[in-house]
């Protein structure tokens, strides 16, 4: 992936989120998942909504995507972002309503559209209070 010089705001790490945020460490896209029904739950909460078990442990996906919807930002809302950039919301390819709100990168804007099938990639960022690494996507294979 293509580094970029932006500033990002580093989530705060916490045991129900770690999971989530430093997976990328290795390669892996994880959610929290029902361990009794199989459902995926972004963000983390401490009970499954389908059958309300606590039986609940991270656990990693594909890591493929399609794109649901997305805009392109042209405003610099914070400095040292590289304009114009991708606010995407991606459907995880195991389980559709279960959505995420991230970028697309190493994609032309003219290329991107809805239905377009991403797959993860991880943007590392260090942090003296525990290393973070961003979710992005990109095209899925060179696809575009």
């Amino acid at each position: 992936m293509t580094e970029q010089s932006t500033t990002v705001v580093v989530p705060e790490l916490t045991d129900v989120n770690r999971h989530f945020w430093q997976g990328g460490e290795k390669g892996q896209l994880v959610f929290m998942r029902c361990q009794d029904c199989g459902y995926y739950l972004h963000p983390p909460i401490p009970i499954c909504p389908r059958d309300q078990s606590k039986n609940l442990a991270p656990e990693a996906v594909s890591g493929r995507a399609a794109l649901a919807s997305y805009t392109v930002n042209h405003h610099g809302w914070l400095p040292g972002f590289e304009l114009p950039y991708v606010v995407a919301l991606v459907e995880i390819v195991e389980q559709p309503e279960l959505r995420l709100t991230t970028n697309v990168v190493n994609c032309p804007l003219e290329e991107i559209r809805i239905g377009m099938a991403l797959q993860v990639v991880f943007r590392h960022i260090e942090d003296p209070h525990g290393d973070v690494w961003l979710p992005l996507f990109e095209p899925q294979g060179g696809q575009k």
